[in-house]
């Protein structure tokens, strides 16, 4: 695991998948249905527990342009910049089992920030996992 340092928030457009896990790839498919314009587009997935533990998932794009996401439908999120835990995943399509794992082991850390979320960011082939620390608890 290493730190993962996010210098400034970044704005999502994002479909949210129907079900988690089976509903990821449908919710990918139909965010880039809508956009305009799919070439170097950065790509997360957000995940956290609601409140029975069901996990909801968000398949997000970054914004090309103030006002994209109301032009193209879409529901917009900020991904707050800040330290991260993270750990990358090399060839995730076929490792996705190593997303969980990854997701659980980071979780597990001292520092973690507990109102925040998991983020996905994936880079070509490969994937970093990702979980925001809390600035003020230090270990």
């Amino acid at each position: 695991m290493k730190k993962y340092e996010l210098t400034e928030d970044i704005v999502v457009l994002y479909v949210p998948a129907k079900s988690f896990p089976d509903g990821i790839q449908p919710a990918f498919d139909k965010l880039e249905d809508r956009l305009s314009s799919k070439n170097n587009r950065a790509l997360f997935g957000i995940s956290w527990p609601d409140q029975q533990g069901k996990i909801l998932y968000k398949a997000a794009a970054g914004e090309k342009y103030d006002g994209e996401g109301k032009i193209n439908e879409l529901d917009t999120f900020t991904i707050k910049k800040g330290t991260y835990i993270s750990e990358w995943i090399e060839d995730y399509k076929n490792n996705l089992p190593l997303i969980g794992a990854t997701f659980r082991q980071l979780l597990h850390h001292s520092e973690l920030d507990t109102n925040s979320y998991c983020l996905e960011w994936y880079k070509g082939n490969d994937v970093l996992c990702m979980v925001k620390l809390d600035p003020v608890i230090k270990d």
